[in-house]
């Protein structure tokens, strides 16, 4: 049959013919049409790579000294098998001097033994930069024990010096586009499971008398021992830092230790680690004494902590140099044995007060707040038994919290009693009935208004307008501890 025109003059199909060749060309027509959206979509999705490709470019070191200098130029390889110590120590001596300078560490893995910083630096560690320590302990150096501790904290003798090292230093900063230093704990923890290790464990970052420090945006990772050690420094600012060690398995591994410091601020950071989170320090009994340096004027905020050991936000044991004006707030503290602990011991002697506490959320943690005065760990046999430490002045004002066993434990005792507790606006819910769910002994403070679960019967009774609603009959009031926690 014979195609027709309409009157517009475009063809028209009739007849069998049309009929056969209409689904060949709506197929037809279908394969375009697809073929065109796909190549449309790969073409964006293209840009998108490129744009985010691109974004990493401009993600550039930024000039932070008037000098810079990049490891690279002093021989470093990026191979993670190739020992950088040299490239390090060359950058760092050439910062010397010039009287200060940025070192830029690129990206890549650059394995190292430990080294040392100088004043007036900044180490920059670009996105994906790893410094990487090395596995093989006589590459390490030792060094004294702390003249506060008197030993090694777990060998007599001395102790291994940190990956990064500083000491008598002014105006350091550690920072980056969150690069990571990685201490490749495990190798560590092994061998002090094993008992193979003569020398206590090393700290991953050490600074030691030195002030104006800043540690910011870096990860922090697998420390061998306490990750970030400030000892005995002034003016020291962390944020924006992630701290991870495994939660079991990677025994001390604290995440911030400061030791004797004065003025601190810890901010926004992110720590999950196989011992405390933070644990506020000064000395260990007669030698930290001696030493008379306490942890003063720190304030903690803005953090989340993990620590299914021990604890998320701790101050001592070892507190003989003293620990005063201490607030943390913002907390959030999850799937943790303990959230806070206060734990000190005859032999400590100084003090712990001036401690707030405010903002604190509870997630799943077996003990909420606890605060143990009979922690018998000494150096040696020549501690001081009549050495008690005075622990006062601590305030919990706004806590929350959920899934926690027991949410308070005050176990003072005849010769360190605790003076001066406050708890107000307290509700924690509970995950294990039993009749004594606030554990308190030895102790003296207050209840202001109405808190949950019912307090012990060691502290007076205040509305919130400050009236006095029932004496506390005895501060002496003992309760079954439970010590299983």
């Amino acid at each position: 049959m014979a195609d027709t025109f309409s009157p517009n003059g475009r063809p028209h199909l009739h007849g069998p013919t049309s009929k056969r060749w209409l689904p060949t060309l709506l197929a037809a027509l279908w394969a375009i049409c697809f073929a065109s959206v796909f190549i449309w979509q790969s073409a964006s999705v293209r840009s998108i790579s490129i744009f985010r490709s691109n974004s990493r470019l401009y993600q550039s070191i930024p000039r932070l000294r008037k000098n810079v200098f990049n490891l690279t130029d002093f021989g470093a390889v990026d191979d993670g098998r190739t020992i950088n110590t040299g490239a390090f120590e060359r950058a760092v001596q050439a910062i010397k001097a010039r009287g200060g300078g940025q070192l830029n560490v690129p990206s890549g893995t650059w394995l190292t033994a430990p080294f040392n910083l100088t004043s007036h630096l900044t180490l920059f560690l670009a996105e994906g930069a790893v410094i990487l320590g090395i596995e093989d302990e006589t590459l390490w150096p030792l060094l004294p024990a702390l003249p506060s501790y008197g030993y090694g904290r777990e060998e007599k003798g001395p102790r291994y010096g940190s990956l990064i090292h500083g000491q008598n230093l002014k105006d350091v900063v550690i920072t980056g586009h969150n690069g990571t230093i990685n201490g490749q704990g495990q190798y560590w923890w092994t061998k002090y499971k094993r008992r193979a290790l003569n020398f206590t464990r090393p700290p991953l970052v050490h600074l030691m008398w030195s002030k104006d420090i800043i540690i910011s945006n870096i990860t922090l990772l697998d420390s061998p021992f306490w990750t970030f050690h400030p000892y005995d420094c002034k003016n020291i600012t962390v944020q924006h830092v992630t701290i991870i060690a495994p939660l079991i398995g990677a025994p001390n591994t604290d995440g911030i230790d400061p030791d004797s410091c004065e003025d601190m601020l810890v901010e926004n950071c992110y720590i999950s680690v196989g011992d405390d989170g933070i644990a506020i320090k000064s000395g260990w009994d007669q030698y930290g004494i001696a030493y008379g340096r306490p942890s003063t004027n720190i304030l903690i905020r803005d953090v989340t902590i993990r620590s299914m050991i021990s604890a998320g936000i701790s101050i001592g044991s070892e507190m003989s140099g003293g620990v005063s004006n201490i607030t943390v707030e913002n907390a959030r503290i999850w799937e943790s044995r303990r959230a806070i602990r206060i734990k000190t011991s005859p032999g400590r002697g100084a003090f712990i007060h001036n401690l707030t506490y405010r903002n604190l959320t509870f997630d799943n943690c077996r003990v909420g707040v606890i605060v143990k005065t009979d922690y018998n760990e000494h150096p040696d046999d020549d501690w001081d038994r009549k050495a008690f430490p005075v622990v006062s002045n601590i305030s919990f004002v706004g806590v929350r919290g959920w899934g926690v066993r027991v949410p308070v434990r005050i176990h003072g005792s005849e010769h360190i009693p605790i003076r001066d507790v406050e708890l107000k606006d307290f509700a924690v819910g509970l995950s294990y009935k039993k009749k004594h769910i606030f554990q308190c002994s030895f102790v003296e403070g207050r209840v202001i208004g109405e808190i949950f679960p019912k307090p012990c019967e060691n502290l007076d009774m205040y509305s919130m307008d400050g009236t006095l609603i029932k004496k506390a009959a005895t501060e002496n009031v003992m309760v079954d501890i439970d010590y299983d926690i």
